[in-house]
């Protein structure tokens, strides 16, 4: 790799120095537009002997490769080879040009090469960012297994509550519930939860068992102090609309509202996701079964538009929509 980055400085060190002026002005210009193409077309050239088998090596007319060689000594302002009519011999400066731009060409095929090993194998650092719930019910449990698949990538574990700026928080990966607003990401499906009306034994055995969704106000309620749109619960209302409440013991956290279900203290509406071994075990109990809408929540990863995902956004997206995203799927 540092051999790599040598070359490119070394490379860009030359065509600083190389770069030729026009009176008493630094030609830019010149210094910038030099092509990889024109470079290995021109190392082609001297390795093969003449244009007319270079074109054949590369796959082109040989009238355009003469137009590539000749762009090239135009935007060098130099001549880099003498024509005769028998053969092509370096000038002094080709020679010292055909030395750079082999640096150049090899810096770039090193370069593709370990980028094509990290496809292979991610590595570096992977910073995800997940609400609570859903980084200690989903992701938690699979970075054993994340993590011996691709033992090279270093994960960064972040929850926020809410919606974060990803470039501000230096986020490569974002796990978002709902349905997504930013057109500015990239989103790929990772599921659905469905959302139930639960509460626990305790609960129901010291404040009784609602059966009627007009009996509700009078119980604790526990929801959302944000977004307000998790405060509508999967029942319809009198009035035959989403039954939307007003929350007795508000939060930010999903976790939070679990633990308080948990401990008896009200009435909830969660994801799967996160109550489904509570609901396994009997600690919590679904109401109005029957009446129960089959709401889901979408489940995406969202990360910035790029022209490639990173090896390592993709590996963790790939796995996390194997692992986590079968049991409940989107379609």
């Amino acid at each position: 790799m540092r051999a790599d980055f040598d070359g490119l400085k070394f490379a860009r060190f030359y065509f600083f120095q190389k770069a030729r002026y026009k009176g008493n002005t630094f030609d830019l210009e010149s210094r910038m537009k030099v092509t990889l193409d024109e470079l290995q077309t021109f190392a082609t050239v001297v390795d093969a002997g003449s244009i007319t088998a270079a074109a054949q090596l590369l796959g082109q007319t040989v009238s355009g490769t003469s137009r590539t060689l000749g762009r090239l000594e135009e935007k060098l302002h130099t001549t880099l080879l003498r024509r005769t009519t028998r053969r092509l011999e370096l000038t002094e400066e080709g020679r010292a040009f055909l030395h750079s731009a082999r640096d150049i060409i090899e810096a770039v095929e090193g370069a593709e090469e370990q980028m094509a090993a990290r496809r292979e194998r991610p590595s570096g650092r992977l910073r995800v960012d997940a609400a609570t719930p859903y980084m200690l019910h989903v992701i938690a449990p699979l970075v054993a297994g994340y993590r011996a698949r691709y033992p090279q990538v270093r994960l960064e574990l972040n929850s926020n509550e809410g919606i974060i700026d990803l470039l501000e928080r230096r986020t490569d990966v974002a796990i978002r519930i709902g349905r997504l607003k930013d057109s500015t990401l990239h989103s790929r499906p990772i599921g659905a939860s469905r959302i139930r009306v639960l509460a626990s034994p305790k609960y129901l055995e010291e404040h009784g068992h609602p059966r009627r969704v007009d009996e509700l106000p009078r119980h604790v309620l526990l929801g959302f102090n944000q977004p307000e749109s998790l405060n509508v619960w999967p029942l319809l209302g009198p009035d035959n609309e989403p039954y939307r409440i007003e929350p007795t013991i508000s939060s930010s956290s999903g976790e939070t509202l679990r633990h308080l279900a948990l401990q008896g203290v009200g009435i909830v509406c969660l994801s799967d996701f996160m109550t489904r071994e509570d609901r396994e075990t009997g600690r919590l109990v679904q109401l109005f079964v029957r009446q129960t809408q089959d709401v889901r929540q979408p489940i995406n990863a969202v990360y910035y538009r790029n022209t490639a995902i990173s090896s390592r956004i993709a590996s963790f997206v790939d796995y996390l929509a194997q692992a986590a995203g079968g049991t409940e799927p989107t379609r």
